[in-house]
Order: structure tokens, then C-alpha cells, then sequence
């Protein structure tokens, strides 16, 4: 069942009389359940394409719809509500609280999410249990992105939305990461979009979008994901 559709996606972005078009004109669907990555040169317009997805910038044309609805003629107050209630996103720049914990940045999203997942499970599961009382400042940079990571799964998402969510991670703690992703999408059917310069990654993927100067240049699909353990770095 399609989750997302975007037709004709443009993105223009201008400077006084500049104009950079970022997006050319793109096609998608993304189906619920999915596991979709996004591959692509710096430049190549995937965080564009990301933001636009998630309701935190609108295409300058084109039409985009989440379960049928038109995002697209969407108000900022019903985006408000689309991007608390439906979206997860994990940053490449983490974002957090400096001011609260690692647990207190995770229970702040889980606040305000209808179902979310049990905090000390998620905390847990991307290797944060026993750091839960430290500050960002008191954590190194794998360390904030995983609390990053926790603090958007924990809300439950239908749609979780990735921006390199392993690029400042080690190769053990990234697996464990990928795992946590892996499990959500399998046992809670949520579909999960990632974008990443690293091509391994989409091994995993049941699709793989190829973003080209701002075109999406072809879609493969996978017909034999592999898991993250199998992945070879």
C-alpha cells in the first residue's frame, strides 16, 4: 500500500537573482513497510529531498501525498501535526538538548508521541543504558548521534526518516544501529528512508532511489536484503 507519492518534485532555492534547482522533476512512491535508500553524491539533492518528505520545506512545484492527503496544499499547522505524529528523524547533526540528559532528550520526544516505545528498551537497544544520565557535553559524537537516533524511534513512527545515521559511528556500533532500524521495520512494519553516501548500507534495502544532479536517476529493487551482520564494511 502506497505510503508517500510525490509527483513532479521541484526545488528551487534563489539568491537574488540566482536560481539553484536542487530537485529537476522527481517521481516516487514509497510503500508502507518499505525500507528505502536514498544514494547519492553531495549535491545530488537527497536532503533536499528528505526535508521535503518530512514536511520541513515544500517543493516549489510538484504534488506530494502521505496516505492520500495532499502535503503539498498543506498548511504549517497541519505540517506541525505531520511531523509530530507521523515522522521520526534522525539528523546528521544531532540536535539535542544541551541542557537535559540522554534520557531527558529521549523522554521529551516520547512526551509528546500517542504510543511510544518503552524508554529504558529503546535506550538499550542502540547501546545507551548506562549513559543515561550524562549530557550531550559529557558524551562524544557516536554517543550524541545514538541519542539522536533513540529519541526518534521512541516515538513510534510510521515513518522514519535517516540522514546518515551511521556516518559518525564505528563499525560495531553502526551494525548495532542498523540492527535497531532493521527490527523496527520488521516487527513494527515501519517504513524507514535512509540517506547515505555509504552504498553498503543499501544492501539492506528493499529499494534503492539513485539521486543524480538533482534527478532520480533509476530505482533498483532488491530482491535479497541482507541483514546487518551480513553487511561488509
Amino acid at each position: 500500500m502506497s505510503l508517500l507519492e510525490g509527483k513532479e518534485i521541484r526545488k528551487i532555492f534563489q539568491t537574488g537573482t540566482v536560481k539553484n534547482e536542487v530537485l529537476k522533476g522527481i517521481d516516487f512512491q514509497i510503500n508502507q513497510g518499505e525500507f528505502i535508500v536514498v544514494l547519492g553524491q553531495s549535491g545530488s539533492g537527497k536532503t533536499t529531498l528528505l526535508n521535503i518528505i518530512g514536511g520541513m520545506s515544500p517543493p516549489s512545484s510538484g504534488e506530494l501525498y502521505y496516505q492520500g492527503q495532499p502535503l503539498h496544499q498543506a498548511s504549517e499547522a497541519e505540517l506541525t501535526l505531520y511531523r509530530r505524529k507521523e515522522i521520526g528523524f534522525i539528523f546528521q547533526h544531532y540536535n539535542l538538548m544541551p541542557n537535559l540528559t540522554a534520557y531527558e532528550n529521549v523522554k521529551l520526544a516520547a512526551e509528546i508521541a500517542a504510543h511510544p516505545l518503552a524508554l529504558e528498551e529503546v535506550l538499550r537497544d542502540v547501546g545507551l543504558e548506562d549513559l543515561a544520565d550524562h549530557f550531550p557535553s559529557q558524551l562524544s559524537g557516536g554517543q550524541q548521534q545514538r541519542v539522536a537516533i533513540a529519541r526518534a524511534i521512541v516515538k513510534k513512527p510510521a515513518l522514519l526518516l535517516c540522514d546518515e545515521p551511521t556516518g559518525a559511528l564505528d563499525i560495531q556500533t553502526g551494525i548495532q544501529v542498523l540492527k535497531t532500524l532493521a527490527k523496527l521495520n520488521q516487527d513494527l512494519h515501519m517504513t524507514i528512508v535512509i540517506i547515505t553516501h555509504n552504498a553498503k548500507i543499501s544492501k539492506m534495502a528493499n529499494r534503492i532511489f539513485y539521486l543524480k544532479d538533482g534527478f532520480l536517476d533509476h530505482i533498483k529493487v532488491n530482491e535479497y536484503p541482507l541483514s546487518p551482520e551480513e553487511l561488509t564494511w
